[in-house]
């Protein structure tokens, strides 16, 4: 079946099994049908038809090798495969394993680590180019290629069917990578985190043979392919093979309406910014600030709570910053939202003695969503680790964040706290590959700077927070009472490391709990040459 999508400035087309489907760009009912030639080599309307290669003498090169989000990594690969459909991804794969490169792939670039821009790595797969978004009649779900952006995704859902998936907040991500490591965003507490809306993918495998074909794998209990489908709703990116497409529909969805068949999204973005400055901020204000939050959170964090539509981010940033910030937000359109905001930030400043700075805003939805640009300002070289919280941060651990990000220091740290639970806590741990649901809080830690002579310091201060604050479990959120892991979408090397886990859990563990025989059993039967690979990849059993 050939499916794309031409998008014009009055509307969108789609033709799927040769039948063109046009919806106008601000939603609604198809306008008409009629059939239509389908594209000769599967792919979108003007795209090229063969496989653009570029190798390290042509002047396309340093852009593509260079798109990675954290400067501490530069891969340089022998070639850069530029792909447009799944059929390029095929011939790329092909073309690489039969050299004997190693192969990586990239989409929107936004991997932490250097997964690739790995010395090893001689061949990338650029996925960029592939970045169509529309319904599937005959699959009854959304179809998204791997290149679109969080943004062009979000838009185009909205604008053509008022609807949504609940992936993250950087509209500049790509999908790509986000889903397959079960990305989480705003409406995650009220609707789950993205994979769980994950009904289908297309992916390029790689059989015993060396040979690379396309395989079509879904959620059906009948799907002989579900086991790889199952992999993909969290088991992370560079493992099984490549994912050339994916398809979208909530569970229990029916009907072939599509306005009906994901998240509707909400009609406005009420949003708070809460501010406290650092020279107001003594230990007791700051330390009753965090048991607040994490009090509020262990209340507030059950399915179906009052608060599910509600998402904040705390920014504990290092006092170089000047502030910490708590930026919530949710659907302006219910009932009593502002005062349910009202509330959440008297509760998290109640009995500090300070004062906050509190900014209020309302925009359209969409409007507010394509604003929320991950900007580090120009800091290109980064550190990040994270963790699940089941329970608020102890005493100790508070003092231990107060110490490091109150200290008089030029690192520009932060520790960033996510709201989480809700609907993500109502699905079974084995139903996705995405194992962590019990928890209420999700953390994300980062340093950025500039200069590689600060790469010592700066990694130094991230490290030793990071240890110090699980220093009861070996340096690392080991899955317990506690804590609950961490997120393979915030990948950190150093969990592979026995001078910073001195646990005795293994890193997988920290990241898949239980769930990872699963995945390498998936690993020994989709990609059994390992072709698919990098430092934190599943690994073949044995």
């Amino acid at each position: 079946m050939n499916e794309f999508t031409r998008r014009g400035f009055l509307g969108t087309a789609a033709v799927v099994g040769g039948t063109t489907v046009v919806t106008t760009a601000l939603g609604g009912a198809p306008a008409a049908e009629a059939a239509v030639p389908e594209a000769a080599d599967g792919g979108a309307c003007g795209a090229r038809t063969s496989l653009v290669k570029v190798d390290r003498a042509d002047r396309r090169y340093q852009d593509l090798v260079t798109r990675g989000f954290n400067g501490r990594f530069r891969g340089r690969p022998d070639i850069v495969y530029v792909v447009h459909t799944a059929d390029q991804v095929v011939d790329a794969v092909n073309q690489a394993v039969a050299a004997g490169r190693r192969i990586a792939v990239r989409s929107g670039g936004h991997c932490f680590e250097g997964f690739v821009d790995d010395p090893a790595v001689r061949a990338v797969i650029d996925m960029s180019q592939m970045r169509q978004v529309f319904y599937d009649s005959g699959k009854r779900a959304f179809a998204v290629e791997p290149g679109a952006t969080l943004g062009e995704t979000y838009r185009a859902l909205y604008l053509d069917w008022g609807v949504t998936i609940p992936a993250g907040v950087c509209p500049q991500v790509g999908v790509g990578g986000h889903v397959l490591g079960g990305g989480y965003g705003p409406l995650s507490r009220r609707d789950g985190v993205v994979a769980d809306h994950l009904y289908a993918v297309e992916v390029v495998v790689v059989d015993a043979s060396g040979q690379a074909r396309k395989v079509v794998a879904t959620s059906a209990a009948d799907d002989p392919n579900r086991e790889l489908w199952w992999a993909h709703t969290g088991g992370g990116g560079g493992n099984f093979g490549i994912v050339t497409r994916y398809w979208f529909r909530t569970p229990g969805a029916t009907g072939t309406d599509p306005s009906a068949l994901l998240p509707k999204a909400p009609t406005s973005t009420l949003r708070h910014i809460v501010t406290w400055d650092w020279s107001a901020l003594t230990e007791e204000a700051f330390t009753r600030i965090i048991d607040n939050h994490g009090a509020w959170h262990q209340r507030n964090s059950a399915a179906g709570t009052p608060y599910a539509s509600m998402h904040s981010v705390f920014y504990l940033n290092s006092r170089a910053a000047g502030q910490i910030l708590l930026d919530i937000q949710t659907d302006g359109g219910l009932d009593g939202a502002e005062t349910l905001l009202n509330d959440f930030v008297a509760a998290v400043n109640e009995g500090t003695g300070v004062e906050p700075a509190v900014q209020r805003t309302t925009e359209p939805w969409l409007r507010a969503t394509l604003a929320n640009k991950f900007d580090t300002g120009g800091f290109d070289r980064t550190k990040s680790k994270g963790a699940y919280l089941r329970k608020p941060w102890t005493a100790a651990q508070a003092a231990t964040l107060y110490r490091h990000l109150s200290a008089d220091s030029q690192v520009w740290g932060e520790v960033s706290l996510y709201s989480y639970g809700g609907k993500v806590n109502s699905v079974p741990e084995t139903a996705t590959a995405t194992a962590q649901r019990d928890s209420i809080i999700k953390v994300w830690m980062s340093a950025t700077w500039m200069d590689p002579a600060h790469d010592d310091a700066n990694l130094a201060w991230i490290r030793e927070i990071y240890r110090e604050i699980f220093a009861t479990t070996g340096g690392v959120p080991v899955p317990d009472d506690r804590t609950e892991g961490t997120f393979i979408n915030y990948p950190d090397v150093d969990l592979a490391d026995p001078q910073w886990n001195t646990s005795g859990v293994p890193w997988y563990t920290l990241y898949y709990k239980g769930n990872y025989p699963r995945l390498q059993r998936v690993k020994a039967r989709w990609d059994p040459r390992d072709v698919f690979r990098h430092a934190l990849s599943v690994r073949p059993p044995g």
